[in-house]
């Protein structure tokens, strides 16, 4: 059964800085995958090559079997992606896919981003509705229903009326997690998604987290949360320096780590 993410080789550079050096992983279907690691090991942009929000320069990567950003050999439908030729694995050519493609894809993978990323002109309600009906073409009234469902999962249903102002921290990011659910994606990303909370607020966010996690929900959180890994994760990966350094169960890398950067990392975070 092969992986629902598979990213091969992947590489990124900004200008001279290379920041991911040849990543490889693996998410398999339900699973919970957890990315630890110091500030500038490449996690955040690993999130972002996931959903071509940033361009690899190398390798590939693919989400359900799909290739993220380019399609195999069809220039019918793709521009030839510079440094793509020749090689490329099980990838071969790859040519890059047009906006309109790329944004189809990303409806399949949700993301919840460190600072909430709501439209403030926007009540709650509308913030969730906005999405399904602009980019999936939902009716309206399937919609809001849907959005009201979600806010009750995450605890808010008499916050649809209000605006991102009015509420907290911790509502706030419940609230782009129901708007990255209204897209029934595939997958869901989180980048860092209680780094900017109050400590007392953190705990809320946690525990929609879980809840999706308990519900089979096929994650990847990147996170300094050392207790949620090892509550939720099946998988924790800790990066360093542009490259996956160890994965393993949340046991094997919390509290016997093999790789010695691992350990340094972790004896000044637990």
């Amino acid at each position: 059964m092969s992986a629902m993410v598979e990213l091969r080789s992947v590489r990124k550079s900004f200008g001279s800085l290379e920041v991911l050096k040849g990543v490889d992983l693996e998410v398999a279907a339900g699973e919970v995958t957890v990315v630890l690691g110091p500030s500038g090991s490449g996690k955040s942009t690993l999130l972002r090559t996931i959903n071509h929000l940033e361009k690899v320069d190398g390798g590939w990567v693919s989400v359900d079997g799909e290739l993220v950003g380019y399609r195999r050999g069809d220039k019918a439908s793709a521009r030839r992606a510079p440094g793509k030729g020749g090689g490329g694995g099980r990838a071969g050519k790859l040519y890059e896919l047009r906006e309109r493609d790329v944004l189809k894809q990303r409806t399949h993978i949700g993301f919840v981003f460190q600072n909430f990323n709501l439209f403030p002109h926007l009540t709650v309600l509308e913030n969730i509705v906005e999405a399904p009906v602009s980019a999936l073409k939902r009716p309206r009234r399937q919609a809001v229903a849907s959005a009201e469902a979600l806010l009750a999962r995450v605890g808010l249903a008499d916050k649809a009326d209000a605006y991102p102002k009015q509420l907290s921290g911790g509502q706030q990011q419940r609230v782009a997690i129901a708007r990255a659910l209204a897209l029934e994606p595939k997958l869901l990303l989180f980048d860092e998604p209680t780094s900017a909370l109050d400590p007392e607020l953190v705990g809320e966010v946690l525990d929609v987290i879980k809840d999706l996690a308990r519900q089979g929900t096929t994650m990847i959180v990147v996170t300094h949360e050392i207790g949620f890994a090892r509550e939720v994760a099946d998988t924790v990966v800790f990066m360093d320096d542009g490259r996956v350094v160890e994965r393993g169960a949340p046991a094997d890398v919390l509290d016997a780590p093999r790789h010695e950067r691992t350990r340094a990392f972790l004896s000044k975070v637990l």
